[in-house]
Formats: structure tokens, sequence, C-alpha cells
């Protein structure tokens, strides 16, 4: 069982047995931000919270799978996230899109992230 943390609409239709699906209709960043709070309570990252090749100013969206369970601290996790929020924070957000290019990103957010 794991978390799947994310502000992608098409993520949230794809709930399974083994993942909760907690979206919310958020930022990038702060998807970064409750992957954090997780973090910071003893979760850890599942998966690489900036994963594939598109920059953090480019997608308005993030999917980020973490552990169910807190089992402590964990330093890689933490470390990760922390200079995830950085790089992003660089970029900059996202500016404004058609709704046909928010549709790929979509698409391509639910690809990077795998069957869950």
């Amino acid at each position: 069982m794991h978390i799947l943390i994310t502000n992608n609409p098409l993520i949230q239709e794809r709930a399974s047995a083994t993942t909760i699906i907690e979206y919310d209709n958020i930022t990038y960043m702060n998807v970064l931000y409750r992957a954090r709070e997780y973090i910071h309570i003893g979760h850890k990252l599942l998966t690489h919270p900036l994963s594939g090749s598109i920059k953090p100013n480019e997608t308005p969206y993030k999917s980020i799978i973490i552990s169910s369970e807190p089992t402590g601290l964990d330093l890689d996790s933490l470390n990760i996230i922390e200079e995830s929020i950085i790089c992003a924070r660089k970029f900059g957000p996202c500016g404004n899109m058609p709704e046909h290019v928010r549709k790929d990103f979509m698409l391509i957010d639910s690809k990077l992230i795998g069957h869950i």
C-alpha cells in the first residue's frame, strides 16, 4: 500500500487496491510541500519528485508516491524533497496554457507515475 499525492485530475480516476490517492486542486509547488509534510512525519519517497525531463515551469501537474505508513524520518527522502523544492522555485510557476495542452501534460504525468 502507498499514497499518491497529486493535482492531476486524470490520476484521480485511477484508484487501485494498493494506492491511496490524495487528489487536490493545488499547484505543482503545493504538491511538493504536501509530500514534504508527509516526509517530516516519517513517510518515505517512493518516486522522485522531479521525475521525467519536464521542468517544473513547463507543466502544472505533479504526482508523487510515498509510503503509506510512517517509519521514522528518512534523511534521503527529506534531502530529495528539499532539493526538488529549491529546484522548482528556481524555475518559477507554470504559465497559462490552452486546455488541450493541459490535457497532454495530465497524460504525461500519468504515464510518468506508471500503473498504480
